[in-house]
């Protein structure tokens, strides 16, 4: 089957030559395509020299777009998505298409834990983890690696779901396991990054956050709006008979914990119809 090497890159000029290089190394037949995504150094001209074909955005639209601009161009039978600033190799893509020869539809680079950069990135991909494994109901070992290989048919029933942002690997690996297509995890060391992180603390530590409600809704609304509701009904339910047997009668309070209650769970089922009805199209 053929293979198509997709990278979304921006100012990576310091790394993205050695990365087109080292994946025709390994695989000479593949096509390698570099999305360049507004770059304001010369990553698309080094990634071309390279031998990379270059899709170039003319101004940054974020790496979820990169991703999708590189998948619609691709003309390869199986898609490969890996970084451009050197922290992943096409040396350890082997064990991954290995699993698609077994009948994966997806095989994703899980990074080991020396692969992280600090304690604070290992802690926030383990909750996304942890969260995510609780909604699957099954191991999700990496959420957010962009390292991975999967069959582009099914890859791209899926592209008008990701986003522009930096949270498209959550996006696709929900999607193809609410689909019940089969995945799995290969481990893999990511190395050390060429240049600097674009990953800004405080901006993105509210894009994580976000990340781990999109995680609910992606998958299934009520595993989250059920127990909040629930939760808003014990307490109503609790506040009224205290309120009962000390004075006798029914506040407000209760009668606004219980109405919380019902229009969560309101909204939680109303979510549950619109994502079976989103899925529905795979």
């Amino acid at each position: 089957m053929s293979l198509s090497l997709i990278i979304p890159a921006k100012n990576e000029s310091g790394a993205i030559g050695s990365v087109v290089a080292k994946a025709l190394e390994h695989y000479p037949d593949a096509e390698i395509i570099v999305v360049d995504d507004g770059s304001s150094d010369d990553t698309a001209s080094v990634a071309a020299a390279a031998g990379a074909t270059v899709v170039s955005h003319p101004e940054s639209l974020g790496n979820g777009a990169a991703v999708k601009s590189g998948a619609r161009a691709a003309r390869g039978d199986i898609l490969v998505f890996m970084d451009g600033d050197g922290q992943h190799s096409a040396a350890e893509l082997a064990p991954l298409l290995q699993r698609l020869d077994e009948g994966y539809e997806m095989a994703i680079g899980a990074r080991d834990h020396g692969s992280h950069a600090n304690v604070g990135r290992l802690f926030a991909n383990g909750l996304y983890n942890g969260i995510a494994s609780m909604m699957s109901g099954r191991k999700i070992l990496d959420l957010t690696s962009g390292f991975r290989a999967v069959r582009a048919e099914k890859f791209k029933q899926f592209l008008y779901l990701l986003p522009n942002g930096f949270s498209y690997p959550t996006t696709i690996t929900m999607a193809f396991l609410r689909s019940g297509y089969s995945i799995t995890f290969e481990s893999i060391t990511a190395a050390k990054r060429v240049g600097k992180s674009h990953i800004r603390p405080i901006r993105d530590g509210v894009r994580f956050l976000i990340i781990i409600f999109k995680i609910a809704t992606l998958y299934s609304p009520l595993k989250i709006f059920l127990p909040a509701s629930g939760l808003f009904f014990t307490t109503g339910l609790g506040y009224y008979a205290y309120t009962f047997f000390t004075s006798g009668r029914f506040t407000n309070m209760s009668l606004l914990l219980f109405s919380a209650a019902v229009i969560i769970f309101l909204i939680g089922l109303i979510s549950e119809q619109i994502t079976s009805l989103t899925y529905s199209r795979s």
